[in-house]
């Protein structure tokens, strides 16, 4: 009797292709964006007023906040589907998931408060008092310090995550709006969106480092106001959105020198990368697109429409 021996066919797992996931605050949707064709491929629905977005350090589920639902919304990024609300305080907007993965900072505008939620458990761990308007939200790399900065108090409020206690507060310029560590915990930078500056902040100290001021030719300095911000993985540079200017600056991490300018959309918000660091995409609020920028040449190459009054952005891990 003849066997027959058939070649097993070994099947590779789909490659999922690469997207980024921005908020639309006016149209309570997100728009998923193929970073490699620059299409938006789904358009999914949300609660009222999606703002700040972060992904599970897995990619198994995406945190949103909905502010006027006063809620955060946690969403399987395969079917679009709301799993479930997590009680996040009135009016969050911006947040912060700790490296463990396990705890979500988060900013409440309304209530001046930092709220701090476990969400396995889905359970506010603690609410600490901040100052007046809070909205940027950080958590060192290795999760010792998160940083709520307060827009009407003008401050960056430090807070020990093992007790829960504010432990500092540092003055900025006027209504701070985000903050980032660097990856070695070292600087913490703070944009002020009025003041129009980005302070850097060692620290081991919470004092003070540098301070950075922003030109551009032709452009008013009253329409010059820093928002969001990132860095690119080596850290070596800084981009940063400057609101209704319609650019975004290029700075050099380690001088603190301004090196470029690069036109955008209209009031540019926030960004981020794609995984290898080679595209910037920044939300455009007014303009209602994304620009994609190349930043080997740190040229605009491509603007893509989605929903009216695009705010936060993240790439799915």
């Amino acid at each position: 009797m003849r066997v027959l021996i058939l070649p097993l066919l070994l099947l590779a797992p789909p490659v999922m292709a690469e997207e980024i996931w921005v908020t639309n605050e006016l149209d309570d949707t997100i728009s998923v964006i193929d970073a490699q064709s620059l299409e938006v491929v789904r358009t999914i629905e949300t609660g009222e007023r999606p703002r700040g977005i972060t992904f599970a350090h897995d990619g198994s589920v995406v945190y949103i906040c909905a502010s006027d639902s006063d809620a955060v919304q946690v969403m399987d990024p395969e079917t679009g589907e709301i799993l479930h609300d997590l009680p996040s305080g009135e009016d969050p907007e911006q947040f912060a998931l700790a490296p463990d993965g396990q705890h979500l900072w988060i900013a409440n505008e309304d209530d001046a408060i930092t709220t701090v939620v476990d969400v396995r458990t889905r359970r506010v761990v603690a609410q600490i008092d901040v100052g007046i308007e809070p909205e940027g939200m950080a958590v060192s790399p290795d999760g010792a310090i998160a940083i709520t900065t307060s827009e009407t108090t003008n401050m960056a409020h430090w807070i020990d995550t093992a007790t829960h206690e504010a432990f500092a507060n540092t003055l900025v310029d006027t209504r701070p709006r985000h903050a980032e560590f660097t990856k070695g915990g070292k600087e913490l930078w703070v944009s002020s969106e009025i003041g129009g500056t980005v302070t850097v902040l060692d620290v081991a100290t919470q004092a003070e480092k540098a301070k950075l001021h922003f030109d551009i030719t032709g452009v008013h300095p009253d329409q010059i106001q820093p928002v969001g911000f990132a860095f690119t993985p080596d850290e070596s540079v800084a981009f940063v959105a400057l609101g209704p200017s319609n650019h975004v600056a290029v700075v050099n991490a380690q001088t603190y020198e301004v090196e470029d300018y690069i036109l955008v959309g209209r009031r540019v918000w926030h960004m981020t990368f794609n995984a290898d660091g080679t595209k910037l995409f920044t939300t455009n609020g007014v303009s209602g697109d994304v620009t994609v920028i190349d930043v080997a040449s740190r040229e605009a190459r491509r603007s893509i429409k989605v929903g009216r009054f695009p705010w936060g952005a993240a790439l799915r891990p």
